[in-house]
């Protein structure tokens, strides 16, 4: 335990410099949406095209050992096809992402409210439960109406989290800088 703190406090300067560079993506975020999310939708397609195209290969190497070769085959085909459509379509792919987004907080909002229901006899204030499903409902219908508005929201709540993230690394690259002085 000791040298994994001599080594986490040698080396403070790489979570400071990662915190540094989540800030720097998060400001960008913020100040940039639009851009943001295209990036992201594009770095999205690249690792589905280049996951695809790997499976591919794996798939085609080892078709004789594989169990199950036809799932293999169609997961890496579908990989190579959502990375390439993300890639040759990516306002199609992030309005694509976002419509899964707005359907799953529905479902789950109506999830929610039926099991607030289920439970009102067993435990006392079900309905935050039951608020927080109609919040998800509301918060799904608002993206299905409004997914321009949907999309620069998500990006803003990726910015502020990577923000918050970059100084939570600062603040412990600089607590590992004195326990190195220290040390």
């Amino acid at each position: 335990m000791r040298s994994l703190m001599h080594l986490a406090a040698r080396h403070w300067w790489l979570l400071l410099l990662r915190g540094l560079l989540a800030i720097a993506f998060g400001a960008m975020a913020l100040a940039w949406p639009g851009p943001t999310a295209a990036a992201l939708v594009l770095l999205l397609g690249a690792y589905l095209a280049v996951d695809g195209a790997f499976g591919l290969l794996d798939c085609i190497r080892h078709w004789g050992l594989l169990h199950d070769r036809w799932l293999w085959l169609l997961e890496a085909l579908l990989s190579l096809v959502a990375g390439t459509v993300a890639l040759l379509v990516p306002g199609l792919t992030a309005l694509a992402l976002l419509m899964v987004i707005a359907a799953w907080s529905i479902a789950a909002g109506l999830l929610r409210i039926a099991l607030a229901i289920r439970l009102r006899k067993l435990i006392e204030g079900e309905w935050r439960l039951a608020l927080g499903g109609l919040l998800s409902i509301a918060f799904g219908i608002l993206l299905f109406v409004l997914p321009e508005a949907g999309m620069v929201s998500l990006v803003w709540l990726v910015g502020i989290w990577a923000l918050l993230l970059g100084g939570a690394f600062i603040a412990l690259a600089l607590q590992l800088r004195r326990l190195g002085r220290a040390l």
